[in-house]
Parts: structure tokens; sequence; C-alpha cells
């Protein structure tokens, strides 16, 4: 029998680049990677599933499990993870100082659905009081206009999701007042060309982000990576060997980081940032598989149900292909 081929479409990362050149080689798999934006990978996958496995953002994820045939299975692997602190950010004009002042006003979100923003929503409600479904919520493109959800909403009642005009943009409107705040995964252009009309809500972030770690121990997830059902059912091997791979890529990522000879990244205290975040969160600050990311995953799983998004509260164990849960001992 021949080795199995898959495309995987995921963004180029320093943790999956061994996977695309081949430095890396899953267990009987031939891997034809496609390095794409997060947005089209999405976008493609879930509208008509054209790759073989991919990455995915963990919100839609979720929301694909409520179908009556769920079409992805996802691996403990999480190719992004992000503190989305920095990633608030508020007009000028609507005079807010505080996370508390949030609620009740006019917010930005490229989608609801979006796991950047079910993060912002949770911590914002855990963290400072503020109700979820207080705000009202206004869809559509950050840059662009016309981006509509990917996934269509069925949210309770309470829940306003609102989409912007057809010429609007985010970005645009965020500038001119006409949004209070905004919660995006990209920051906007006018976040950088107003900055006396756009700014972040915590000036600080990376200090609120690492006091955040420091007491909640959450590193929040972004993405998985998932199968089409229909080749895992065909191939359940293959969920186990594309975790190992993943993982072997990720080591490779690790030892590259820590290199002194010659840096792997244009970041010049690179070393320093790696001793740090080290010392701060662990040798595997950025753990793969389900025990070392139950507390994560639950809490997200927590703000995914409460803002509307998945139907039942869902556990951990069934997000994940049940052959990369477990392992062989000798």
């Amino acid at each position: 029998m021949g080795r199995l081929n898959l495309t995987l479409a995921c963004a180029d990362y320093d943790r999956t680049r061994a996977l695309a050149d081949g430095r890396v080689q899953a267990e009987g798999i031939d891997l034809n990677v496609l390095n794409l934006e997060v947005e089209e990978i999405f976008f493609r996958m879930l509208r008509s599933r054209e790759f073989d496995a991919a990455e995915m953002s963990l919100s839609s994820y979720c929301m694909t499990l409520g179908r009556e045939e769920a079409p992805f299975v996802a691996l403990p692997v999480f190719p992004s993870r992000f503190f989305r602190h920095s990633c608030i950010f508020v007009s000028t004009a609507s005079g807010i100082e505080r996370p508390e002042q949030l609620a009740g006003k006019r917010i930005g979100v490229p989608e609801y659905q979006m796991t950047a923003p079910v993060w912002i929503r949770g911590i914002l409600a855990d963290e400072h009081g503020v109700d979820p479904a207080s705000p009202a919520y206004f869809s559509g493109g950050l840059e662009e206009p016309g981006r509509i959800e990917k996934l269509a909403l069925d949210l309770p009642d309470g829940i306003s999701v609102t989409p912007i005009g057809p010429a609007q943009t985010l970005s645009r409107m965020l500038r001119d007042g006409d949004l209070d705040a905004l919660h995006s995964a990209r920051a906007p252009s006018s976040f950088y060309t107003d900055p006396d009309r756009v700014r972040r809500l915590f000036p600080e972030p990376v200090a609120v982000e690492r006091d955040y770690f420091r007491r909640t121990g959450i590193f929040p997830i972004m993405h998985v990576v998932v199968l089409r059902r229909d080749v895992y059912e065909r191939h359940r091997w293959a969920a186990l060997s594309l975790c190992k791979a993943f993982a072997a890529a990720q080591r490779l990522a690790y030892q590259a980081l820590n290199v002194t000879a010659a840096l792997a990244t244009m970041l010049p205290w690179q070393i320093a940032a790696v001793e740090e975040a080290r010392a701060l969160m662990g040798a595997d600050w950025w753990p793969y598989g389900l025990e070392r990311n139950r507390d994560v995953l639950a809490t997200f799983l927590r703000y995914h149900h409460a803002q509307g998004l998945s139907k039942h509260l869902l556990a951990p164990e069934e997000l994940f292909a049940p052959e990369t849960l477990e392992s062989f001992r000798i």
C-alpha cells in the first residue's frame, strides 16, 4: 500500500514550517502543505471543505459540532495562540477609559463568532463584569466592505449583532466615532494612521497580559487543526500520525529559538524574550495535547456557550479524535 496523500492548508508559522519544507515527515503520509492566510483557509474549508486537513478557528470548529453531521474532527494541535488584551481598540471620541465602560456600547467585530472576540468578551466578563450581551455588536469587514459571517448565527434573544453597511468598514467607523470600540484579531489601519482618534483600551497590554497569565495560567488558544471527517473515517490512523508530526515540527522551532550563534528571527532581543517566556510560562510554553490545555479549553467552551454560539456546553474531550487522547506504554 502506498503512502496517503493529504493536502494541509495552514499559515506559515515557525512551528509548522518543518512540515512544509519536508524536514519532518508524517508517518505514512505525503503532505502537500499550502501556506495561505487564515481568513482564506477558514472561508474555503468551512464553505467548500476544499482541503483534507486545515488550520481552523477554534470557535468556528465548535460551532460545526452542533450540526447533525459534524464535517470535521480536530487534533489537539494549536498552531495559533494569542493574548487578546492588546486587541481591544476604542474610539477616543467614546470617552472610554476603563474596561467596565464597554458595557452597553457600540462594538465592532469582523465576525461575532470569531475566536478572538469570544475570548475578549469572556475575559471582559470574568475580569471586569461586562455582560457579553450588554453591548450592541456590528459585524463586517475590518478594511474591506462586504465581509459576512462564515457560519450562520442562531443567537439567543438579547444578543444584538447587526451587519454594517455594504460600503462601510470597521476601521473607518471606529476612526469616525460611529463605533465606540472594536474587538479584532488584526489591528485596524486607523490605529496607525489616526492615533489621535483610535487607541488601545489597555495602553500597556503586555503587562496586563502577563498579570492575567500569572493569575489564571491561561494562554488563549485561537486555532486547532482539523481533518475532514470523511478523510478521518477512512484513515483513522492518520490523526495520531499528524499529531506526532506537528509535535516534531514544533520541537525544531523551540530549538531554533534557543540558538545564540545567529538569530532565528529578526527580533533583536529574541533570546531575552525566550528566556522571559520560559521563566514565566515554563519550557514548553506552547503545549499541545488535551491534558495540559484542559483548563484553557474548558474556559473557552464556557465562554462559547454563554455567548450563544454552542447550544450545549461542550466538554474538551468532545473536540478531538479519540485516537489522539491516549498513548501506548512500554
